[in-house]
């Protein structure tokens, strides 16, 4: 069988999601599959970038990162999506791409693909739940098959998500527990994922 083949597609502003993603990458590697990590575009005016020098360094830095395409979302078995809350819902970078996708969707390309998502608020009840939740709802839509962590391992009793990895931006940058829960998450949707290729070729 072929190895599973994971996109994980994500929008960071200032870098916790993106060091979440490369969690992830590092997981699903380890589970064996083969991944592309993508950024979504930058579409804030250049001046609110500007405003935060976090935020335009971490730009710079990410510049070589592949923006997201169609044929990312084709190509893969397993779609990790991951933003930044933005007043309970996902960045509108990250929905401006995955509003492209109608052209796949109506051809039926996005059904019976695993879906899991990620996040990071500024506070503890920054509206992490109803981010992953809301990025859920177009999961429905695709026909996909969300695979949360759960709490299918020792880490996600002391990540406390069971929705996805969720990180606390206000305490600093995403430490050893989200780290860890992040490639758990990648693991397990790869995982899966395998089963149901595994499966379908039975």
């Amino acid at each position: 069988m072929d190895s599973v083949k994971v996109s994980i597609i994500y929008y960071s502003a200032t870098g916790n999601v993106h060091a979440l993603a490369r969690a992830a990458v590092e997981g699903a590697e380890k589970a064996g599959a083969e991944v592309r990590l993508r950024k979504a575009a930058e579409t804030a005016p250049q001046e609110a970038v500007n405003s935060r020098p976090e935020w335009a360094q971490h730009l710079k830095d990410t510049a070589d990162i592949p923006r997201p395409s169609l044929d990312d979302l084709e190509w893969a078995d397993v779609v990790l999506l991951g933003t930044p809350t933005r007043f309970g819902n996902p960045a509108s970078q990250l929905r401006a791409f995955m509003e492209t996708t109608g052209p796949l969707w109506f051809r039926g390309e996005l059904a019976g693909k695993v879906y899991s998502a990620f996040t990071a608020s500024n506070t503890a009840h920054g509206g992490q739940e109803s981010t992953i939740l809301a990025l859920a709802n177009t999961f429905y839509h695709w026909g996909g098959i969300i695979v949360p962590p759960g709490y299918t391992d020792p880490i996600q009793f002391k990540s406390g998500n069971p929705y996805g990895t969720s990180h606390v931006a206000g305490e600093g940058a995403p430490g050893d527990v989200a780290l860890e829960a992040a490639r758990h998450q990648a693991r397990r949707a790869v995982e899966i994922a395998a089963a149901l290729k595994a499966g379908r070729t039975a």
